[in-house]
């Protein structure tokens, strides 16, 4: 397991767990991002901090920070 920051781009991972704050949980569960929710790395833009995911069909750009708190397993 490691953190999505460290995925690359083109891997298609599980989320196992969010270690964000509440608030930061929720909106990230609005968005479709929660455990057991399946995700692919799109692009990383470290210049930019920032990592697009795609969930279902729906593509996201998370800050760096945010993607520190997202724990995934590759499947």
């Amino acid at each position: 397991m490691c953190r999505l920051i460290e995925c690359q781009k083109g891997q298609k991972l599980e989320i196992v767990k969010l270690h964000a704050s509440s608030e930061l949980k929720h909106r990230l569960i609005s968005f479709g991002i929660m455990k057991g929710a399946h995700i692919e790395v799109l692009e990383q833009a470290p210049r930019r901090k920032t990592i697009e995911v795609k969930v279902e069909k729906m593509r996201i750009a998370l800050r760096s920070e945010e993607a520190e708190l997202i724990e995934v397993k590759k499947i």
